[in-house]
């Protein structure tokens, strides 16, 4: 048996090999309905259900995030100024975006059960 036959035997079983390894590391990364235990999708659905329920009642905490954060980040004119904009439209945003999330958290949807946007609670750093 000459060499190169050789070497392309090992690196044909080298490649399969390591492409199971990605496949399942990739797999274990992403889930879905089809690789998930039923305990994972019940997990994901009451994760869904409490962050729904939490940002529904605690949107409006977004109007003074958003003015001290406006005011630490672009200074006093702008925080008074343009922060009570962001934060009215950002309580908009997340009360919204709770009230989607508990009225559909048995829905697999965006991704395994994911927020709809981060961060995922309004005490989260952005």
């Amino acid at each position: 048996m000459s060499v190169k036959p050789f070497f392309c035997v090992v690196a044909l079983l080298y490649g399969i090999l390591v492409s199971g390894v990605q496949d399942r590391a990739w797999a274990d990364d992403y889930r879905t309905l089809e690789n998930a235990s039923p305990q994972e999708v019940v997990d994901a659905m009451a994760t869904k259900a409490a962050r729904g329920i939490a940002n529904t009642t605690t949107g409006w905490l977004e109007l003074p995030k958003q003015i001290y954060l406006t005011f630490k980040e672009d200074g006093v004119a702008k925080g008074i100024t343009i922060g009570p904009l962001k934060g009215i439209g950002m309580t908009l945003v997340r009360t919204v975006s709770g009230v989607a999330e508990a009225a559909t958290f048995f829905v697999a949807y965006p991704g395994f059960y994911d927020p709809i946007f981060d961060p995922a609670f309004v005490w989260q750093k952005e």
